[in-house]
């Protein structure tokens, strides 16, 4: 049994404001010294070459308690398990939240929300004062949607193959209040940027006023050329919401370099941050012009503090966004994004060939990364998403939207060439049944 002093000795670490970024940070106990050496095999290496080092990713894994899982976990597209230290994170913030809430909460880990504001501004590039910190990509997403100033008439210029809850907010927009809703249709994979570019460009009238680009495909995996749809976009006048779900933490970027004007994404896929954690950015000169989705006493600031009006939520699953941050910034975005690329690339490249076997994505780098679709003629993507499951326990994504139709793969760092052995196992038998 801890004594009263252990007690208060704990509990007066945990309530250090931005702990996570302090030399006592959980990683910096767990991980430090053990991954100093880890990186220094890999320091010389390009990313390229570094992410085949199967050494080096293998204490990686060993950082995620589910690389043990009895099932093979490949949806991180949906949402990623988190590091055990990120598990740890939260399990002290609760235990200190619950020696007295309306103090802890309130007086000492609110307090805690800039530290981290600093730390997600670095990895994202931008000024701390243009981040909002929340709970999902939807939720930073639809401020902007229902937040801009668009009147009757004016036009928007989004995809077929957007993100539902996106798709639905702007089509509740132009229910509501007339906003001109148009939508292109892409035949994804596509290995011509340009070609998707003038697609955007020809959709632009003298009425659009905002472009919505999906940074990668949900559904697939398609990069989308943001940076040069955004030069386009500058050109013409009109404005850019990128949807950064499933990029950021992932590919190797900045939010200041794409262009763009808004920018939305989740914490818990690929920087696998706690459940439920998301983050806003806008550029500062726009902010004032947004409204806050929830009511704040000052809609029409320019602080971007007024975004996070979320009342009572959870702070200890902020705060741990802190400790997948010093995760990730210890393996590198760069190192993180060409493994995870090779990932996919290891078990798609050995069915590709496969008779019946089809690929939805490509595998050249500049058009995807982590997340790849596969069919198998003969199949429903239920009866296949089903049959990796029940027989293989592998759990896959079964994806069906407009013209797309797969089941989407999405591996991780803690993913071994083993458990995509395991997978291209399981395709090529169910491939042979069918053939």
């Amino acid at each position: 049994m801890s004594t009263p002093t252990n007690r208060r000795s704990f509990l007066g670490k945990l309530a250090l404001a931005g702990g996570a970024f302090s030399a006592n940070s959980l990683f910096a106990q767990a991980h430090a010294a053990d991954w100093a050496d880890a990186t220094a095999r890999v320091e010389r290496l390009t990313p390229q070459q570094a992410a085949t080092d199967e050494d080096y990713w293998h204490r990686i894994q060993q950082a995620y308690p589910a690389s043990s899982s009895n099932i093979l976990i490949l949806n991180n597209g949906g949402v990623s398990p988190a590091p055990l230290i990120v598990q740890h994170a939260l399990e002290r913030y609760n235990a200190l939240i619950n020696q007295g809430p309306s103090y802890y909460m309130w007086r000492i880990l609110d307090q805690g929300r800039e530290a981290v504001r600093d730390k997600l501004a670095l990895l994202a590039g931008t000024p701390a004062d243009e981040i909002a910190i929340n709970r999902n990509a939807t939720e930073a997403l639809l401020t902007v949607i229902y937040g801009l100033p668009l009147q009757r008439g004016d036009e928007v210029v989004g995809t077929l193959q957007d993100y539902p809850n996106v798709v639905q907010a702007w089509r509740q927009r132009a229910s509501r209040e007339g906003v001109v809703y148009k939508q292109l249709n892409f035949n994804f994979p596509i290995e011509d940027d340009d070609a998707i570019v003038r697609a955007y460009e020809k959709a632009i009238t003298p009425r659009t006023k905002i472009l919505h680009v999906t940074h990668v495909i949900n559904w697939m995996g398609q990069i989308l050329p943001v940076q040069k749809i955004c030069r386009m976009a500058k050109q013409r006048g009109v404005e850019v919401l990128v949807d950064g779900a499933h990029s950021f933490g992932l590919l190797d970027f900045t939010i200041g370099d794409l262009g763009c004007d808004y920018f939305g994404t989740s914490l818990h896929k690929f920087l696998s941050a706690p459940v439920g954690t998301g983050m806003l950015w806008i550029r500062r000169e726009k902010i004032a012009g947004v409204w806050p989705l929830l009511c704040n006493p000052s809609p029409n600031s320019a602080d971007i503090r007024k975004f996070e009006t979320l009342g009572t939520r959870s702070f200890a699953i902020e705060q741990g966004i802190g400790e997948a941050l010093n995760f990730h910034n210890a393996i590198g975005t760069k190192r993180k994004e060409e493994r995870i690329r090779y990932l996919k690339n290891y078990w798609a490249e050995r069915v590709v060939n496969l008779p019946g076997v089809r690929l939805h994505t490509s595998l050249k780098a500049p058009y995807s990364c982590g997340i790849c679709g596969v069919s198998i003629d003969g199949m429903t993507i239920a009866e296949l998403e089903s049959q990796l499951f029940g027989k293989y326990k592998i759990n896959t994504s079964p994806t069906v939207w407009e013209n797309i139709s797969c089941v989407r793969v999405t591996p991780h760092v803690y993913t071994s060439p083993a458990d995509l052995d395991r997978l291209v196992m399981a395709i090529t038998q169910i491939a042979k049944s069918k053939s």
